[in-house]
């Protein structure tokens, strides 16, 4: 049985029936799931990341901290499944698996004898229940803000969704849980009222006095100073979610410290793309108004010049002026270009995030490949290009589910290789 074959059967019931069904219908397959597995999730430690942004860079930081500390680990996020010194790609162009591929994920994890597994669990994942019957040694909130509002109908059904994995915690037969939060998230308080042994919480006070820099950051971390390669005020609350995590595991300051100053970020999060190339070039997931505001405001020092799409069509459609006015606000010159239509006009999702931009008449270049060719064409000595939306997500969707193999960062490195020849 695979997610595949009982998404074919779902397809067959008629939509009024399957509506007044679907708690069940969810709820019977993931304890399917569970139990073709042998509940794999009671014989390994998991810990769950949830929050809007950051889940998959504190996924890898807390991996990096867990190997630091000598541990064999599993890892499930939206760039990569690693079990033990295995990794692969993430292709399923969703960042929580099905209900049987995760269990399954976890059981391999068992098998290979990892003591740890770190699993990025969503919104999404949750109102599939593909969260149900894994049992979680700790959990570990980032941050709220809206996103996916067309899937879950409002913001508190969004939120709540992200609380339901956290409620999931008391049907967890572990011992000594955690939560961790994050204490200057005005939501925090709705998950720390789930049930755990104890509750953990950090804040950027916890790290003061620090230093933001385009090329990194420092930091104080229980009374040391500490350096990252990290950028970005994000990315601190990321290192401090997953110290957080981590000492609640009882590794040692010192490990947790030279995993942070190790760990030189993840591929499509704030990625350089290095060709010789005498200004910067990023690419970056950014794909939400406040992931764009966040990540412009490291580079906001220099010319910007910026590309950019309306992220998935048929989805968020508040967000796309809003995400123009917070590139026409820091991006001296802006590129809209195709990201991931699915069914919907990009046309239409382009003009949409036109927008809101008002001061300056962006260059609209439908094709990706051109649209980034052509911002670094336009980049000059110190400027930077700024590519956004996708990070790692290997295909550009588009109608009827046809997929478009695709990496940002590829793209970029090609097109700079042909620029340098030219």
């Amino acid at each position: 049985m695979t997610d595949a074959i009982l998404s074919k059967i779902r397809r067959a019931i008629p939509a009024k029936l399957f509506n007044k069904l679907q708690p069940a219908y969810h709820w019977t397959l993931a304890f399917l799931a569970a139990l073709w597995y042998r509940f794999p999730s009671r014989k390994i430690k998991i810990m769950g990341v949830t929050g809007t942004k950051g889940k998959s860079s504190t996924v890898e930081i807390i991996n990096a901290m867990l190997e630091e500390a000598g541990y064999k680990t599993a890892v499930s996020n939206t760039i990569r499944f690693k079990v033990g010194d295995i990794s692969s790609e993430n292709l399923f162009k969703m960042s929580m698996p099905g209900r049987f591929a995760v269990q399954k994920l976890i059981r391999k994890a068992v098998n290979n004898k990892c003591t740890y597994m770190v699993i990025e669990m969503t919104s999404q994942g949750a109102l599939l229940y593909r969260h149900r019957f894994i049992e979680l040694d700790a959990f570990i909130f980032t941050n709220l803000s809206p996103e996916h509002i067309d899937a879950h109908g409002s913001y508190e059904n969004y939120i709540d969704s992200k609380v339901s994995i956290a409620r999931n915690m008391k049907r967890s037969h572990k011992k000594d849980r955690v939560i961790v939060t994050n204490a200057d998230d005005k939501e925090s308080y709705r998950f720390t009222e789930c049930t755990a042994e104890r509750r953990l919480s950090f804040g950027k006070k916890d790290a003061e006095p620090f230093t933001l820099q385009r090329e990194g950051l420092s930091f104080t971390y229980e009374g040391r100073t500490v350096t990252s390669h990290l950028s970005g005020l994000f990315n601190l609350y990321n290192i401090l979610a997953a110290a957080t995590a981590a000492r609640s595991q009882g590794i040692s300051t010192e490990e947790i410290i030279r995993a942070v100053e190790k760990f030189d970020g993840i591929p499509g999060r704030v990625q350089k793309i290095e060709a010789g190339q005498d200004f910067t070039v990023v690419v970056d997931y950014a794909h939400t108004a406040d992931s764009l505001e966040k990540l412009y405001e490291v580079f906001q020092s220099s010319q910007n010049i910026c590309v950019l799409g309306g992220t998935g069509g048929g989805r968020d459609t508040g967000k796309r002026a809003v995400m123009g006015k917070i590139a026409d606000e820091y991006c001296d010159s802006i590129i809209l270009t195709n990201e991931d239509p699915y069914d919907e006009d990009p046309n239409k999702i382009v003009a949409d995030v036109a927008k809101g931009i008002v001061s300056q008449a962006p260059t609209i270049i439908m094709d990706r490949r051109a649209a980034i060719a052509e911002a670094l064409r336009r980049a000059q000595t110190g400027d930077t290009v700024l590519i956004t939306g996708k990070g790692t997500d290997p295909f550009i969707m588009g109608p009827k589910g046809t997929k478009t193999p695709w990496s940002d960062a590829r793209v970029a490195r090609e097109e700079l290789k042909k620029l340098q020849h030219s």
